[in-house]
């Protein structure tokens, strides 16, 4: 549900750029609910090309997956044939604000880097988010558990080398990202209890690919990260212009270490986890 990014164009390349990050660790906070992993419904909402559903459907009973968006559903279903085929997951075409599942039917909710296009209203107490919670809770069973991935504030200010090529996009998507003690807050608003969050320092969004410096020249590499959508065309006229030269000096690499280290400590990637009461 997308407010600025266009993704019934870049979904038929969106698996080039992005990988499922952070598997292992949704994986185990998924553990900890009382019911073993084997035997949850999961919902993936907005579960884009369907890469957090394909990681995890051997792991549990059953996925419900749920996009706007057909162009990423379709590829979805094309990489999920067989387990739809065997009735291991569902696909919808849907808003994550109104889900079409049934009132406590799922024991665990997953939503990957998807929040931050929700176009909210901060000065209202985020109402898109708080739409957003109160469905993850009408659809979970008590004591079901939701799993959030994310960018903090800091993150995206940190953790990110080429950020720094596009600061206005990024300020832009700060002001649209819920940080860490509001996702808390919203969701304790919204009846979740055990509040968590933990950050992910070593998980890389774009695997190897982040450190090929060069393919920030690459549209299609820039696709794969949605906060180049934010970026005005004459913004991302003068990155590219100053990359150019960056090439042309033999700095480019260079701007990216120095860039890069702060990433070291912040990390790019948190999971934000809540139980509901």
């Amino acid at each position: 549900m997308s407010h600025y990014e266009n993704y019934s164009r870049t979904s038929a390349t969106y698996d080039r750029t992005r990988q499922a990050q952070g598997v292992e660790i949704i994986r185990r906070l998924l553990s900890h609910n009382p019911l073993p992993l084997s035997e949850q419904v999961l919902v993936d909402a907005g579960c884009g090309t369907g890469q957090y559903s394909a990681a995890l459907i051997d792991s549990v009973q059953h996925i419900q997956a749920i996009d706007l968006n057909p162009g990423m559903l379709t590829v979805a279903g094309n990489k999920l044939q067989a387990q739809i085929a065997a009735g291991n997951i569902e696909l919808h075409q849907g808003s994550i604000d109104q889900l079409p599942i049934d009132a406590e039917s799922a024991d665990a909710v997953m939503v990957n880097q998807v929040l931050h296009h929700l176009a909210d209203d901060v000065t209202a107490g985020w109402p898109l988010h708080q739409r957003v919670f109160a469905e993850f809770a009408r659809v979970l069973k008590p004591g079901g558990m939701v799993v959030i991935n994310s960018c903090s504030h800091s993150q995206l200010e940190r953790g990110f080398w080429f950020y720094h090529l596009i600061p206005e996009a990024v300020d832009r998507v700060q002001q649209r990202t819920a940080d860490l003690d509001v996702l808390g807050s919203l969701l304790q608003h919204s009846g979740f209890g055990e509040i968590g969050h933990e950050t992910a320092i070593d998980i890389i969004m774009q695997g190897d690919a982040y450190f090929d410096a060069d393919r920030v020249l690459d549209p299609q590499w820039r696709d794969g990260d949605s906060i180049w959508a934010l970026a005005t065309q004459a913004e991302r006229d003068n990155a590219l212009q100053k990359v150019r030269t960056l090439v042309d000096e033999g700095e480019l690499h260079r701007f990216m270490q120095r860039h890069d280290e702060t990433r070291l400590q912040s990390g790019q990637l948190s999971f934000t986890w809540a139980v509901l009461a």
